[in-house]
Protein backbone atom coordinates (compact mmCIF):
# COMPACT_ATOMS: atom_id res chain seq x y z
CA UNK A 1 0.00 0.00 0.00
CA UNK A 2 1.33 3.44 -0.77
CA UNK A 3 2.30 5.85 1.96
CA UNK A 4 0.48 8.62 0.14
CA UNK A 5 -1.97 8.79 -2.72
CA UNK A 6 -2.24 11.50 -5.35
CA UNK A 7 -4.64 14.38 -5.48
CA UNK A 8 -6.93 14.84 -8.44
CA UNK A 9 -5.01 17.85 -9.73
CA UNK A 10 -3.44 17.30 -13.15
CA UNK A 11 -0.81 20.03 -13.05
CA UNK A 12 2.41 19.33 -11.20
CA UNK A 13 4.29 21.87 -9.15
CA UNK A 14 7.39 22.30 -11.31
CA UNK A 15 10.11 22.96 -8.80
CA UNK A 16 11.96 20.36 -6.76
CA UNK A 17 13.07 20.93 -3.20
CA UNK A 18 16.32 20.17 -1.40
CA UNK A 19 18.47 17.16 -2.20
CA UNK A 20 15.57 15.06 -3.49
CA UNK A 21 14.85 17.74 -6.07
CA UNK A 22 17.95 16.56 -7.94
CA UNK A 23 16.43 13.14 -8.57
CA UNK A 24 14.00 12.46 -11.46
CA UNK A 25 10.43 12.09 -10.16
CA UNK A 26 10.20 8.68 -11.86
CA UNK A 27 13.11 7.45 -9.73
CA UNK A 28 11.43 8.79 -6.58
CA UNK A 29 8.14 7.00 -7.31
CA UNK A 30 9.91 3.72 -8.06
CA UNK A 31 12.01 4.18 -4.94
CA UNK A 32 8.88 4.74 -2.88
CA UNK A 33 7.19 1.60 -4.22
CA UNK A 34 10.27 -0.55 -3.66
CA UNK A 35 10.68 0.83 -0.14
CA UNK A 36 7.05 0.11 0.82
CA UNK A 37 7.16 -3.43 -0.50
CA UNK A 38 10.48 -4.30 1.11
CA UNK A 39 9.02 -2.96 4.35
CA UNK A 40 6.02 -5.28 3.96
CA UNK A 41 8.18 -8.30 3.13
CA UNK A 42 10.53 -7.66 6.06
CA UNK A 43 7.57 -7.39 8.43
CA UNK A 44 6.65 -10.99 7.59
CA UNK A 45 10.02 -12.16 8.96
CA UNK A 46 9.02 -11.25 12.53
CA UNK A 47 5.45 -12.58 12.49
CA UNK A 48 6.56 -15.78 14.24
CA UNK A 49 8.14 -13.75 17.04
CA UNK A 50 5.67 -10.90 17.65
CA UNK A 51 2.62 -11.84 15.61
CA UNK A 52 0.61 -9.73 13.18
CA UNK A 53 -0.55 -7.33 15.90
CA UNK A 54 2.97 -6.87 17.23
CA UNK A 55 4.33 -6.13 13.75
CA UNK A 56 1.51 -3.68 13.09
CA UNK A 57 2.19 -1.91 16.37
CA UNK A 58 5.91 -1.60 15.61
CA UNK A 59 5.24 -0.26 12.13
CA UNK A 60 2.80 2.40 13.32
CA UNK A 61 4.80 3.30 16.43
CA UNK A 62 8.06 3.87 14.58
CA UNK A 63 6.26 5.65 11.75
CA UNK A 64 4.71 7.97 14.35
CA UNK A 65 8.10 8.61 15.90
CA UNK A 66 9.78 9.41 12.59
CA UNK A 67 6.97 11.71 11.47
CA UNK A 68 6.95 13.46 14.85
CA UNK A 69 10.68 14.11 14.59
CA UNK A 70 10.19 15.55 11.10
CA UNK A 71 7.73 18.13 12.40
CA UNK A 72 6.01 18.35 15.76
CA UNK A 73 2.24 18.79 15.28
CA UNK A 74 0.75 21.95 16.72
CA UNK A 75 -2.40 20.51 18.25
CA UNK A 76 -3.03 23.31 20.74
CA UNK A 77 -4.93 25.29 18.12
CA UNK A 78 -6.94 22.38 16.74
CA UNK A 79 -10.72 22.57 16.56
CA UNK A 80 -13.02 19.78 17.82
CA UNK A 81 -13.59 18.83 14.17
CA UNK A 82 -9.87 18.30 13.67
CA UNK A 83 -9.59 16.11 16.76
CA UNK A 84 -12.53 13.99 15.56
CA UNK A 85 -10.99 13.68 12.09
CA UNK A 86 -7.63 12.65 13.59
CA UNK A 87 -9.42 9.93 15.58
CA UNK A 88 -11.23 8.59 12.50
CA UNK A 89 -8.00 8.79 10.47
CA UNK A 90 -6.09 6.88 13.15
CA UNK A 91 -8.72 4.15 13.43
CA UNK A 92 -8.70 3.76 9.64
CA UNK A 93 -4.90 3.51 9.53
CA UNK A 94 -4.93 0.87 12.27
CA UNK A 95 -7.61 -1.21 10.51
CA UNK A 96 -5.92 -0.93 7.10
CA UNK A 97 -2.47 -1.93 8.38
CA UNK A 98 -3.72 -4.67 10.68
CA UNK A 99 -5.83 -6.30 7.97
CA UNK A 100 -3.02 -6.06 5.40
CA UNK A 101 -0.50 -7.64 7.76
CA UNK A 102 -3.02 -10.37 8.59
CA UNK A 103 -3.39 -10.99 4.86
CA UNK A 104 0.36 -11.27 4.18
CA UNK A 105 0.64 -13.69 7.09
CA UNK A 106 -1.54 -16.08 5.08
CA UNK A 107 -0.80 -15.09 1.47
CA UNK A 108 2.31 -14.22 -0.56
CA UNK A 109 3.01 -10.48 -0.36
CA UNK A 110 2.47 -10.00 -4.11
CA UNK A 111 -0.91 -11.74 -4.04
CA UNK A 112 -2.17 -9.81 -1.01
CA UNK A 113 -1.04 -6.49 -2.50
CA UNK A 114 -2.75 -7.31 -5.78
CA UNK A 115 -6.07 -8.11 -4.10
CA UNK A 116 -5.79 -4.98 -1.96
CA UNK A 117 -5.56 -2.87 -5.12
CA UNK A 118 -9.28 -3.48 -5.67
CA UNK A 119 -9.79 -0.71 -3.10
CA UNK A 120 -8.31 2.27 -4.96
CA UNK A 121 -9.40 0.92 -8.36
CA UNK A 122 -13.02 0.72 -7.18
CA UNK A 123 -12.93 4.18 -5.59
CA UNK A 124 -11.62 5.75 -8.79
CA UNK A 125 -14.29 4.02 -10.87
CA UNK A 126 -17.16 4.87 -8.50
CA UNK A 127 -16.41 8.57 -8.59
CA UNK A 128 -15.86 8.51 -12.34
CA UNK A 129 -19.27 6.91 -13.07
CA UNK A 130 -18.16 5.91 -16.57
CA UNK A 131 -18.90 2.55 -18.15
CA UNK A 132 -15.26 2.13 -19.24
CA UNK A 133 -14.04 2.48 -15.67
CA UNK A 134 -16.60 -0.05 -14.52
CA UNK A 135 -15.13 -2.46 -17.07
CA UNK A 136 -11.66 -1.83 -15.64
CA UNK A 137 -13.00 -2.83 -12.22
CA UNK A 138 -14.47 -6.01 -13.71
CA UNK A 139 -11.08 -6.79 -15.27
CA UNK A 140 -9.39 -6.32 -11.88
CA UNK A 141 -12.05 -8.43 -10.19
CA UNK A 142 -11.50 -11.13 -12.82
CA UNK A 143 -7.80 -11.11 -11.99
CA UNK A 144 -8.57 -11.54 -8.30
CA UNK A 145 -10.98 -14.40 -9.02
CA UNK A 146 -8.25 -16.14 -11.03
CA UNK A 147 -5.89 -15.67 -8.11
CA UNK A 148 -8.40 -17.00 -5.55
CA UNK A 149 -9.63 -19.90 -7.76
CA UNK A 150 -12.86 -20.43 -5.78
CA UNK A 151 -13.80 -23.34 -8.07
CA UNK A 152 -10.84 -25.34 -6.71
CA UNK A 153 -11.13 -24.40 -3.07
CA UNK A 154 -8.65 -21.56 -3.41
CA UNK A 155 -5.94 -23.53 -5.21
CA UNK A 156 -2.71 -23.06 -3.28
CA UNK A 157 -4.08 -20.06 -1.37
CA UNK A 158 -5.85 -19.92 1.97
CA UNK A 159 -9.42 -18.70 1.54
CA UNK A 160 -9.28 -16.85 4.86
CA UNK A 161 -6.25 -14.93 3.61
CA UNK A 162 -8.08 -13.93 0.43
CA UNK A 163 -11.07 -12.68 2.43
CA UNK A 164 -8.82 -10.70 4.78
CA UNK A 165 -7.04 -9.18 1.77
CA UNK A 166 -10.45 -8.11 0.42
CA UNK A 167 -11.17 -6.55 3.82
CA UNK A 168 -7.85 -4.72 3.53
CA UNK A 169 -8.93 -3.46 0.10
CA UNK A 170 -12.10 -2.08 1.68
CA UNK A 171 -10.13 -0.28 4.39
CA UNK A 172 -7.73 1.13 1.77
CA UNK A 173 -10.75 2.58 -0.05
CA UNK A 174 -11.99 4.10 3.22
CA UNK A 175 -8.50 5.44 3.91
CA UNK A 176 -8.45 7.24 0.55
CA UNK A 177 -11.64 9.12 1.38
CA UNK A 178 -10.65 9.87 4.98
CA UNK A 179 -7.13 10.94 4.02
CA UNK A 180 -8.47 13.37 1.43
CA UNK A 181 -10.67 15.03 4.03
CA UNK A 182 -7.79 15.07 6.52
CA UNK A 183 -5.57 16.73 3.93
CA UNK A 184 -8.12 19.54 3.64
CA UNK A 185 -8.35 20.39 7.33
CA UNK A 186 -4.83 19.72 8.65
CA UNK A 187 -1.73 21.80 7.93
CA UNK A 188 1.34 20.01 6.54
CA UNK A 189 1.64 16.43 7.84
CA UNK A 190 0.14 17.17 11.27
CA UNK A 191 -2.98 15.09 10.72
CA UNK A 192 -1.05 12.09 9.46
CA UNK A 193 1.38 12.23 12.39
CA UNK A 194 -1.34 12.31 15.05
CA UNK A 195 -3.35 9.67 13.18
CA UNK A 196 -0.30 7.37 13.19
CA UNK A 197 0.00 7.90 16.94
CA UNK A 198 -3.67 7.09 17.47
CA UNK A 199 -3.30 4.02 15.26
CA UNK A 200 -0.36 2.81 17.38
CA UNK A 201 -2.44 3.24 20.56
CA UNK A 202 -5.32 1.29 19.00
CA UNK A 203 -3.11 -1.74 18.31
CA UNK A 204 -0.96 -1.34 21.45
CA UNK A 205 -2.84 -3.83 23.65
CA UNK A 206 -3.22 -6.58 20.99
CA UNK A 207 0.35 -5.88 19.89
CA UNK A 208 1.77 -6.32 23.38
CA UNK A 209 -0.43 -9.38 23.94
CA UNK A 210 0.97 -10.98 20.78
CA UNK A 211 4.58 -9.83 21.04
CA UNK A 212 5.12 -9.73 24.77
CA UNK A 213 8.72 -9.37 25.88
CA UNK A 214 9.96 -9.88 22.33
CA UNK A 215 8.86 -6.33 21.48
CA UNK A 216 11.68 -4.91 23.60
CA UNK A 217 14.49 -7.14 22.36
CA UNK A 218 17.19 -5.29 20.37
CA UNK A 219 16.68 -7.39 17.23
CA UNK A 220 12.93 -6.78 17.08
CA UNK A 221 13.30 -3.08 17.86
CA UNK A 222 15.83 -2.75 15.03
CA UNK A 223 13.60 -4.59 12.56
CA UNK A 224 10.61 -2.52 13.68
CA UNK A 225 12.56 0.68 13.07
CA UNK A 226 13.55 -0.54 9.60
CA UNK A 227 9.91 -1.38 8.80
CA UNK A 228 8.76 2.06 9.97
CA UNK A 229 11.50 3.69 7.91
CA UNK A 230 10.82 1.70 4.74
CA UNK A 231 7.02 1.66 5.02
CA UNK A 232 6.45 5.29 6.02
CA UNK A 233 9.24 7.82 6.21
CA UNK A 234 11.05 7.07 2.94
CA UNK A 235 7.97 6.54 0.73
CA UNK A 236 6.09 9.47 2.22
CA UNK A 237 9.04 11.81 1.63
CA UNK A 238 9.71 10.48 -1.88
CA UNK A 239 6.06 10.63 -2.95
CA UNK A 240 5.60 14.14 -1.63
CA UNK A 241 8.57 15.32 -3.68
CA UNK A 242 7.47 13.39 -6.79
CA UNK A 243 3.99 14.94 -6.61
CA UNK A 244 5.58 18.38 -6.79
CA UNK A 245 6.75 17.61 -10.33
CA UNK A 246 4.37 14.98 -11.71
CA UNK A 247 0.72 15.20 -12.79
CA UNK A 248 -1.35 13.14 -10.38
CA UNK A 249 -2.52 10.76 -13.10
CA UNK A 250 1.03 10.00 -14.17
CA UNK A 251 1.86 9.40 -10.52
CA UNK A 252 -1.15 7.09 -10.17
CA UNK A 253 -0.17 5.15 -13.28
CA UNK A 254 3.33 4.61 -11.95
CA UNK A 255 1.90 3.43 -8.61
CA UNK A 256 -0.04 0.78 -10.53
CA UNK A 257 3.10 -1.33 -10.87
CA UNK A 258 3.13 -1.89 -7.09
CA UNK A 259 1.66 -5.43 -7.25
CA UNK A 260 4.42 -6.45 -9.67
CA UNK A 261 7.08 -4.96 -7.39
CA UNK A 262 5.46 -6.76 -4.44
CA UNK A 263 5.88 -10.08 -6.27
CA UNK A 264 9.59 -9.33 -6.78
CA UNK A 265 10.23 -8.32 -3.17
CA UNK A 266 8.29 -11.32 -1.89
CA UNK A 267 10.52 -13.57 -3.98
CA UNK A 268 13.75 -11.80 -2.96
CA UNK A 269 13.08 -11.55 0.78
CA UNK A 270 10.79 -14.51 1.43
CA UNK A 271 11.36 -16.86 -1.51
CA UNK A 272 7.69 -16.61 -2.54
CA UNK A 273 7.48 -17.82 -6.14
CA UNK A 274 4.17 -17.16 -7.95
CA UNK A 275 2.66 -19.55 -10.47
CA UNK A 276 2.18 -18.59 -14.11
CA UNK A 277 -1.57 -18.22 -13.53
CA UNK A 278 -0.95 -15.93 -10.59
CA UNK A 279 1.46 -13.81 -12.65
CA UNK A 280 -1.16 -13.54 -15.40
CA UNK A 281 -3.81 -12.58 -12.84
CA UNK A 282 -1.56 -9.95 -11.30
CA UNK A 283 -0.97 -8.58 -14.81
CA UNK A 284 -4.74 -8.16 -15.25
CA UNK A 285 -5.01 -6.15 -12.03
CA UNK A 286 -2.02 -3.99 -12.96
CA UNK A 287 -3.54 -3.34 -16.41
CA UNK A 288 -6.88 -2.44 -14.80
CA UNK A 289 -5.16 -0.09 -12.37
CA UNK A 290 -3.32 1.66 -15.20
CA UNK A 291 -6.52 1.85 -17.24
CA UNK A 292 -8.71 3.31 -14.52
CA UNK A 293 -5.99 5.80 -13.56
CA UNK A 294 -5.55 7.04 -17.10
CA UNK A 295 -9.23 7.20 -18.06
CA UNK A 296 -11.13 8.09 -14.89
CA UNK A 297 -12.41 11.61 -14.42
CA UNK A 298 -11.03 13.60 -11.48
CA UNK A 299 -12.94 12.99 -8.28
CA UNK A 300 -14.97 15.84 -6.80
CA UNK A 301 -13.14 18.08 -4.35
CA UNK A 302 -14.95 16.63 -1.35
CA UNK A 303 -13.80 13.08 -2.17
CA UNK A 304 -10.59 13.40 -4.16
CA UNK A 305 -7.80 10.96 -3.52
CA UNK A 306 -5.13 12.51 -1.35
CA UNK A 307 -2.92 11.74 1.61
Amino acid sequence: MPAATPTDHDSPIPQGSGTLGRFPPLALVIGSIVSVQFGAAISVTIFDEVGVSGSTFLRLAFASLFLFLLGRPKVSKWSPQQFKMALVFGLTLAAMNLSFYAAIERLPVGIATTIEFLGPISIAAVFSRRLLDGLWVLLAAGGVVLIAQPWSGGGDLELTGVLIALLSAFFWAVYILVAQRAGEIFPDRDGLTIAMMIGSLVVFIPGVAAGGEMLVTPHIILVGAVIGLLSSLIPYTFELEALRRLPARVFGTLMSIEPAVAVCTGFIVLGQKPTLLQLFSIGLVVAASVGVTRSARPMPAEAAIEA
